[in-house]
Parts: structure tokens; sequence; C-alpha cells
């Protein structure tokens, strides 16, 4: 049995992850998740839509992400980030809603990587959850379908850059 103390991954258990190939470079694909106007876009799976976005890039700065569904009832997703390198990899998280402020219910930090390839982006999407009860909810309430549809509109606003 692999114990938290000797498992070569200790969080692959709390982990979801989704990969693809974009066919745009990763400074697009990069400029689409940190340039609001762009995040409105392409951040909600359709038929959901994302009326706001504001966007901090700095370590510690704000990130907010409204998310409405086709009633018109929005979702604000406040975070914040903690490691910015431009171009290559974004990290941001939810435990916090700006200003070190701790949020009431953290329930995951995303690692979003951004690797040239052939031409195209490798866009890897870590959603790293603070518990496995967590990780499955959110597999439940369609991580990858989600996440895959929206990559795929990520794609489209990318290439049109």
């Amino acid at each position: 049995m692999t114990t938290p103390a000797n498992d070569p991954d200790p969080d692959s258990n709390r982990d979801l992850v989704l990969t693809r190939l974009i066919d745009a470079s990763p400074e697009a694909v990069y400029r689409c998740w940190t340039e609001p106007d762009l995040m409105t876009r392409w951040f909600a799976p359709k038929p959901w839509s994302t009326p706001r976005a504001s966007v901090d890039l700095r370590p510690g700065g704000t990130n907010l992400v409204v998310m409405a569904d086709e009633n018109g009832t929005e979702y604000p997703s406040p975070g914040q980030y903690l490691e910015i390198i431009p171009n290559r990899k974004l990290v941001f998280t939810d435990a916090y809603i700006g200003d070190w402020q701790p949020s009431e219910k953290p329930f995951f930090t995303c690692v979003l990587t951004f690797e040239a390839e052939g031409g195209k982006t490798r866009y890897t999407a870590t959603a790293r959850h603070w518990s496995v009860e967590d990780r499955e909810a959110h597999e439940k309430m369609g991580f990858h379908e989600g996440w895959g549809l929206c990559a795929a509109q990520l794609e489209e606003v990318a290439k049109s850059l």
C-alpha cells in the first residue's frame, strides 16, 4: 500500500488534468487567459457566457471571472495569481480572493502551461484540489466535458489573434 510519505506523486489523486494541442502560438493562448476582453469570448462552455472578467496580472493580484447560465444567473469566481511566467505558465487559486484575503471555501489551484510544439501550443490545465472529495465533486460537475468545450472555444479565439 502506498502512503502519502512515499507516493511519488502525492497530488495525483486530487488532480484533474486536461491537455490539448491548440492550433495557435503560446503567446496567443496566454493572451486569451490574461486579457479580460478575450476571456469573455471563450471562458464559459456554451450556452453559458462570461459577461465580465478582470485581471490584475501579478503574483498576489486578483482575478475575477463571472460566468452566467442561460437564464442570466451569474456565478462569480474570484481568485488570486500565485505564479506568472509570461507565455509559459499561470498559476492561480480560489483559496484567496485578492490581497491574500482567504476565501470562505478553497476548492482548487489551477496550473496552466503553454508549451510550443510544432508551431502549435501544448496546453495543459491541471486543477489541483484541496481534497479527494473536491476533485470528485469537480469531476461530477463535468470538468472534462466543460473544460474540453472551453479549450475548443479558447483555440478559436487564439487562432483569430
